[in-house]
């Protein structure tokens, strides 16, 4: 198993979650992180800060909601998988940056493919993805129907739950 579904388990586990949808801010309150929406640059979902006093995840709050539990997501994937990278901002700050920009949903880097895969194991879990299918599978139901049913049950977008979906081999089965 991938290290992003492995850790993205660990943190699921840890805090007793076993029913969609999840809370993610929970999850980043429960690992030290606190969360800040924030006007940033269209083109910017998130960014990770970790800072001597603590670890800052500032979402862009003009997003949609599922987008920003997907990016809040996103950002525990990095802060648990990745050391980050170095920030520098008119004076030296002692800290460790991750950025998710429109480039991160294109899964062309290594730490973002990692991070969408754990944004996704955490708030999709294969288990409770795969019973929840199953509870939602109904004759005669289309197939983005049923889609969309367990996008809103896990509280994630169609379209993450489509991937989501294609990545555990499911995608036949609705």
């Amino acid at each position: 198993m991938p290290r992003a579904d492995t850790e993205a388990a660990k943190l699921l586990q840890s805090a007793g979650i076993t029913s969609p949808p999840v809370d993610v801010d929970a999850l980043a309150t429960r690992v030290g992180a606190a969360i800040v929406p924030e006007a940033l640059d269209p083109e910017v979902s998130g960014v990770l800060y970790r800072r001597p006093e603590g670890v800052v995840i500032a979402v862009n709050r003009d997003h949609a909601p599922t987008r920003r539990r997907f990016t809040v997501a996103h950002e525990l994937g990095h802060l648990l998988l990745h050391q980050g990278r170095p920030l520098i901002v008119d004076h030296v700050v002692r800290a460790r940056i991750n950025l998710r920009d429109h480039r991160s949903s294109l899964a062309t880097e290594r730490e973002e493919i990692d991070a969408n895969r754990f944004a996704a194991s955490l708030l999709m879990p294969a288990d409770l993805v795969n019973d929840q299918l199953t509870k939602q599978l109904r004759p005669g139901l289309s197939e983005q129907r049923t889609i969309d049913a367990l996008a809103k049950e896990f509280d994630v977008s169609p379209q993450a739950m489509e991937f989501r979906l294609t990545n555990l081999g499911l995608r036949a089965a609705v």
